[in-house]
């Protein structure tokens, strides 16, 4: 197989979603697998579906497409605001998303009545995090205003926590969604399908809540493809921290000192870490760098050291020179695999069962 590329194991990621699933049932919520940092791959979609997810979500109606064309006829949201631009194509092939602007839902609206069809939208409330999201103030004047446009049916509410201030989901912000869904329905006579209470940063609220308030929806993506928590990056007990490796080739190996030398400014990437003065050491060059991935999101197996990285380059420290062509495993955080994911230079290697170790040339994180 070439390198760099990213192994992924179904039957784990499948693992992963199925233990999610189960442990949120009692708790009255359902789960949408996110597909956004897999690029919609069909085969992860299909693994996320059978292991009991409800739907799928996706931030980019690009790859609700890549869906849709692969035969997955299962309910797909769009989860991010969809741009006005791109309104028919969300109608055609999105049955939700996710609305801050009644400007936006109006032009769905109009591509919803010309296809002849009813598009569902879930309204977005902001409850901190500042990324996107309605005023809570302003939530039922824009309810109102959803209500009377034609081919467009209000799904239910939705937050967004933790991905651009760190707000992490609780008992306080939790009940004000409560609050305001218990307010919207009552004020307009509803009964709103879905109360969509954020992503993977939820779990450790709705796993340990003693009410889970009227949230019946969580949207879970780096919880399933890496087994952890985004606010602290904690493993979550029972799930694989292992079902993506991100696997580098060594194409320079060599003792070198391990200070540089001569008038040192600004890297490609900025101001480099100054290196301490060790000696010499055992330094690898990997074929990896800031164009594959996020080099600063990888953990690499214990016996080697991350030196730094440039654009198309990899730089570690190991106990002992290895052989040009070895291969190197690292776990990639989330960011680690959103960049390798959308890069072309790197290759996705879906695997039913779990990687086997190729003995004398490869070295890997979870040895």
């Amino acid at each position: 197989m070439s390198a760099p590329r990213l192994e992924i194991d179904l039957h784990k990621l499948h693992h992963n979603a199925r233990t999610l699933v189960e442990l949120l049932r009692p708790r009255g919520i359902q789960v949408v697998g996110v597909t956004k940092a897999v690029l919609g791959s069909p085969e992860i979609a299909r693994a996320l579906l059978s292991a009991g997810a409800v739907g799928l979500g996706d931030s980019r109606i690009e790859n609700i497409e890549t869906m849709r064309r692969a035969g997955v006829s299962e309910t797909l949201s769009l989860i991010r605001s969809p741009m006005i631009s791109q309104a028919d194509r969300v109608v055609a092939n999105a049955d939700i998303s996710f609305n801050t602007e009644l400007d936006v839902i109006a032009k769905l609206s109009k591509a919803a009545r010309r296809r002849g069809n009813v598009h569902r939208v879930v309204l977005m409330v902001e409850l901190g995090d500042l990324r996107e999201g309605i005023m809570p103030d302003d939530l039922a004047s824009v309810v109102r205003e959803t209500l009377c446009l034609p081919n467009i049916k209000l799904e239910g509410i939705g937050v967004n926590l933790a991905c651009r201030s760190g707000v992490a989901p609780d008992d306080a912000n939790m009940t004000v969604l409560g609050f305001l869904v218990e307010s919207i329905e009552r004020t307009f006579g509803l009964a709103l399908r879905v109360v969509s209470g954020g992503n993977s940063a939820s779990l450790t609220w709705a796993l340990g809540a003693a009410n889970t308030s009227r949230v019946n929806q969580l949207r879970l993506g780096e919880s399933v493809l890496l087994g952890c928590e985004p606010l602290q990056r904690q493993p979550i007990p029972g799930l694989h921290t292992d079902a993506v490796t991100l696997v580098a080739e060594v194409i320079e190996s060599k003792s070198k000192p391990s200070r540089p030398w001569g008038d040192v400014g600004e890297t490609a990437f900025g101001m480099a870490t100054p290196a301490s003065d060790r000696g010499r050491i055992d330094q690898t060059i990997l074929a990896l760098g800031h164009q594959d991935t996020d080099p600063a999101g990888l953990r690499p197996p214990p016996e080697i050291e991350l030196l730094g990285a440039s654009g198309d380059h990899l730089v570690v420290a190991s106990r002992c020179q290895l052989a040009v062509g070895t291969e190197l495993r690292f776990q990639p955080n989330y960011s680690a695999l959103v960049r390798a994911m959308t890069s072309p230079f790197v290759e996705n290697v879906l695997k039913a069962e779990s990687v086997s170790m190729q003995t004398g040339r490869e070295i890997s994180a979870t040895q």
